[in-house]
């Protein structure tokens, strides 16, 4: 299994990181599983459009507003409801040693409760 590092610089903050999972890929034909081990991170499909990601990020941060019981711990439960909202795993197919996505669909790491430094694992099944 490979292990992609993100670092985060702001609180709410959309990474394409499509490059840097195509560069780990080494299976051939068959599917690559990705998840995220943070409760206040996620993944998503979607296109890789400067206006789209702020668009995105201005959305996850009034998604979730509001008074929660969790903030009397530390302060970050709108982005625990967030990402449950999104995903913590995705899977892609691999064919012919290519990451097989739409025309405008780009792999993104969603940061909810930034900055951090995260992960991204990466797990590749061979058909």
């Amino acid at each position: 299994m490979e292990e992609l590092a993100v670092s985060t610089r702001q609180r709410i903050q959309v990474i394409d990181i499509t490059e840097q999972v195509t560069e780990a890929r080494r299976v051939d034909d068959g599917c690559i599983v990705l998840h995220v081990p943070h409760t206040t991170a996620a993944l998503a499909l979607n296109e890789n459009e400067s206006n789209l990601k702020s668009d995105m990020e201005k959305f996850y941060s009034s998604i979730a507003k509001g008074s929660w019981g969790h903030n009397s711990i530390d302060n970050n439960a709108e982005a625990h409801l967030t990402s449950t909202a999104l995903n913590s795993s995705i899977t892609i197919p691999v064919e012919k040693g290519k990451i097989i996505l739409g025309r405008w669909q780009s792999i993104l790491f969603v940061e909810l409760d930034g900055p951090r430094e995260r992960k991204v694992y990466i797990k590749e099944l061979k058909a």
